[in-house]
């Protein structure tokens, strides 16, 4: 059974699974796989909430998410040996095998299968999912792809931050979704090693809030039930995403669904652009009270949100102007 999580990941730069050369060597890697995303702006929003917001469309990355970062990078880093004996994930969205709960947006597995996935179902809890995964290394001997606590795949993560700060220098907060950590871990590496005072905020649904709750308690907290529209935010954090969290998130701005939704409504309307609720929680984040409330958005001045995904299913949408 393959498997690259072991414990010399965690000891790499000044403790955590990845680093800025990690990240460097992941942009370098998985340039010819990926999409350069582009920023979009927009003048009514930024009257709205009163800051230059940029947001980074990884919406428009192949397979609709930023997650094809981390697996490119994880799936290119295999040696031979590894590579031919295939890989296994549980993430939602990526071009290999896949493991879905039973809590899904029917796009997302269209999207699997499309790219040549083979999507075997599970309950609609890690416990299931990671329990499913093990037991197809074990048949297969296939190499586990970790969907976010795994080195490879934060430093492919990682490389949404270094495009972000390239296209637009003077970023001083980024507002990332958090869930398994993977993403915002990634990001924070590289914007705190390129710029230590930019602000790196995490946004974050009520219904799943385990990593507020983890950093005000101190250590992970794992939630008994989850409940959010943004299926893509309910997983924990782990152990190689947990100190990144801990140390490098200044804060994180918790919001309900509806805010969400609210979000979701005005990219759409207003950017012109079809984002999912897992995608669209960093807007809602910068347009709610607490936030505007906060020192951070006093300090702020341009913003940089990372819209991680767009597999939103329309259908309900596309069923009504047919009738």
């Amino acid at each position: 059974m393959g498997s690259r999580h072991d414990d010399s990941q965690s000891t790499e730069g000044q403790g955590y699974a990845a680093d800025i050369n990690s990240i460097r060597e992941a942009q370098t890697r998985i340039a010819p796989y990926v999409h350069k995303t582009p920023i979009l702006s927009s003048t009514s929003i930024d009257v709205i909430v009163g800051k230059q917001l940029f947001f980074k469309c990884e919406c428009f990355q192949k397979a609709g998410a930023f997650k094809i970062r981390g697996a490119s990078n994880s799936i290119f880093a295999l040696d031979d040996d590894q590579a031919s004996k295939g890989v296994v994930t549980h993430s939602r969205l990526i071009l290999i095998p896949e493991f879905l709960g039973g809590l899904f947006q029917a796009c997302k597995v269209d999207n699997v299968k499309r790219y040549g996935g083979h999507v075997i179902w599970s309950d609609a809890n890690m416990e299931s999912r990671e329990s499913i995964a093990r037991r197809v290394q074990e048949e297969t001997g296939a190499v586990l792809v970790h969907p976010f606590n795994d080195k490879y795949t934060i430093s492919g993560q990682g490389t949404v931050s270094l495009e972000l700060l390239e296209q637009v220098p003077a970023i001083d907060t980024i507002i990332v979704p958090i869930s398994g950590g993977g993403l915002i871990s990634g990001v924070a590496l590289a914007a705190k090693a390129i710029n230590p005072s930019i602000r790196i905020l995490a946004a974050e649904p009520k219904g799943a809030d385990d990593s507020a709750q983890s950093k005000a308690a101190g250590r992970i907290i794992k939630l008994a039930t989850t409940n959010t529209i943004a299926d893509g935010l309910r997983a924990f954090l782990g152990d190689l995403t947990w100190p990144v969290v801990r140390d490098l998130v200044d804060d994180i701005i918790v919001v309900d669904d509806n805010a969400i939704v609210d979000a979701m409504k005005m990219c759409y309307e207003t950017l012109k652009v079809a984002v999912e609720p897992s995608g669209a929680i960093g807007l809602a984040a910068v347009l709610s009270d607490e936030f505007k409330q906060s020192s951070a958005y006093h300090e702020s001045s341009k913003i940089g949100i990372i819209v991680s995904g767009g597999n939103v299913d329309l259908r309900v949408l596309w069923d009504s102007l047919y009738k």
